[in-house]
């Protein structure tokens, strides 16, 4: 189905050129042509504007250029009029019968309402969730799950071949602590009198490491009690990421592919991407500072001394540490190497969704990446505010270390799946996110998720009635159609332009908004367009059952894109 925008916008570059041809228009570049809602209905569905912006170029006035568009716009069946308003607004109005003719196809395109070639024969690849196998994930982590995911669907539906990926991060000093923690509670699983120190940021408090403390006892009894941090890291890890797994299963996200960060070391990637960078004269070393103190002067005597990163040649506000004094590199190195490796596999376009403490990080990685000559251009980055978890008007705060959180498996728990993925989805991502525990379990149309999934309940409703009735709309005759349904299937045909837009400019969100939208539309129809009741022409209720078999369609389309699930009866 094509877009409504780019169509109108096709019309509106033919009748240019074809006015400049017969000499109603003088020569000028047309620029981009944009297509919009007029601010007021009654002026029609779709308006172009663009007259005022050439005026200045065609030494003309912005209305004497709307009447010469207006006057070559070629015949489109789509159109039911076009109309020239001050102060050079070409307004264009949808035709009636073409907006009912489209019912059947909403009705039988299924999965596919909305898609598009906007990617075809291109590879996207969206990384997002990425948590460290440290603790279960919580509802801070989550958001980056659910934006990533939808992302991949819009992509999806835009036409692109899309691979989601998980990078697996267990290396690094956190995975020590985990390790060191988890021997901890291993021994006190054993009964041996040792305490876990309550050190901020070394040691992980969670009841979750008990779990697995007593799982390993089971598994292994006292084998492993003079076992060293690694053999209990391996262990956390392994249960802790299947935990993650099932965790991201409950909400409806899999990952295509998980790439384990120690592969690049084994694999000489991290020394190789240092190398790379030595060689262009980007790493160097920064001598002791004569004012640093003689304690500060005699640590360093005994430690190789840190290198560093000349991210400033390439616009960078400072230059960045990439292997610290104690020869482990900071998070900078191995990212780079990891984003030369994603782009080396030939995707168009990668996706990263990461949290707003990666800000500075992500803006480093592509200097390194830019210094190799690799495409950063590729690369777009989704930084995500934070969320705050607030119940009975409170916040309530959260720790992974702590262990003082509330897990997404709890809120699952607690509301529902579709819940979690919808109110994750609904803000920009540059926005905080205020989740509402209590608005999430509400059962009434306050709740932005209930109010969207009955439309569906609704539309399924009328169709198990049809079926007992047995009630056929096949042949139904959509000129029988009441007028004030068609802005709601005018609504539909957008979808396509909402997919095109969410997917260009990575923010999923629209597609939450739209869905509110559409339902909005809907709510507003349904007591006045009854199928079934005394005094119903049988020829108007087949249109109308025609109408809610499209609805249908559509509701359980958007509800997909989000991730959510489309329930029958609520």
């Amino acid at each position: 189905m094509e877009s409504l925008l780019n169509a109108h916008a096709t019309l509106i570059e033919n009748a240019v050129k074809a006015a400049q041809a017969a000499g109603d228009l003088p020569a000028f570049a047309l620029p981009a042509v944009e297509i919009k809602p007029p601010n007021r209905p009654e002026m029609g569905d779709y308006a172009y504007a663009g007259a005022l912006a050439v005026a200045k170029a065609a030494g003309m006035k912005p209305i004497d250029i709307a009447q010469a568009i207006a006057k070559h716009i070629a015949p489109a069946p789509f159109i039911a009029s076009v109309e020239v308003a001050p102060p050079g607004f070409v307004n264009f109005r949808l035709d009636g019968a073409w907006l009912r003719a489209q019912i059947p196809n909403i009705a039988n395109a299924a999965d596919t309402l909305g898609n598009l070639t906007l990617g075809k024969g291109k590879r996207a690849q969206v990384e997002f969730v990425s948590a460290n196998p440290t603790g279960p994930l919580h509802i801070g982590r989550s958001r980056g799950a659910i934006v990533g995911d939808t992302i991949a669907r819009l992509l999806e539906a835009a036409g692109y071949e899309v691979e989601r990926e998980y990078y697996f991060n267990n290396a690094g000093m956190q995975m020590r602590h985990l390790g060191n923690s988890m021997r901890i509670r291993y021994l006190q699983a054993l009964g041996l009198p040792v305490e876990l120190p309550k050190e901020e940021g070394t040691f992980y408090q969670g009841e979750y490491l008990r779990e697995f403390a007593q799982q390993l006892v089971a598994e292994r009894g006292d084998s492993l009690a003079e076992a060293g941090w690694e053999t209990f890291k391996e262990y956390a890890e392994r249960k802790m990421f299947g935990m993650i797994r099932q965790t991201l299963e409950r909400i409806h996200i899999e990952h295509d592919h998980f790439f384990n960060e120690n592969s690049l070391y084994d694999d000489g990637s991290v020394n190789a991407t240092l190398e790379a960078l030595q060689e262009r004269d980007l790493i160097y070393v920064a001598p002791v500072r004569e004012s640093e103190t003689d304690e500060v002067k005699a640590k360093s005597a005994n430690q190789a001394p840190a290198q560093w990163f000349r991210s400033t040649r390439l616009g960078d506000t400072e230059d960045r540490v990439v292997l610290k004094s104690d020869g482990s590199p900071t998070y900078t190195l191995p990212d780079i190497a990891y984003h030369m490796n994603k782009l080396a596999r030939g995707f168009d376009v990668l996706v990263n969704v990461l949290g707003a403490d990666h800000y500075t990080e992500h803006q480093v990685v592509k200097y390194g990446v830019q210094a190799l000559g690799g495409e950063a251009s590729r690369i777009h980055v989704i930084i995500m505010q934070f969320v705050r978890l607030i119940r009975e008007g409170r916040e309530v705060k959260m720790s992974t270390r702590r262990g003082d959180y509330e897990t997404l498996d709890d809120l699952i728990d607690q509301t529902s799946s579709d819940a979690v993925r919808y109110m994750l989805l609904a803000r920009n991502a540059n926005s905080r996110v205020d989740f509402d525990l209590d608005l999430a379990v509400k059962q009434s149309t306050d709740n932005p998720v209930y109010y969207i999934q009955y439309a569906y309940v609704r539309c399924a409703g009328i169709l198990r009635e049809a079926e007992a009735r047995g009630f056929d709309a096949s042949a139904a005759d959509l000129a029988q159609l009441d007028d004030e349904a068609l802005p709601f299937v005018r609504r539909v045909l957008t979808l396509g332009d909402t997919i095109a837009y969410a997917a260009q400019t990575f923010e999923p969100h629209h597609i939450a908004f739209y869905a509110h939208d559409l339902a909005s539309a809907f709510h507003t129809l349904y007591d006045r367009l009854r199928v079934f009741g005394d005094g119903i022409d049988p020829h108007v209720a087949a249109a109308r059952l025609r109408f809610y078999q499209a609805a249908h369609v559509s509701f359980k389309r958007v509800l997909g894109l989000m991730g959510m699930s489309t329930p029958d009866r609520m």
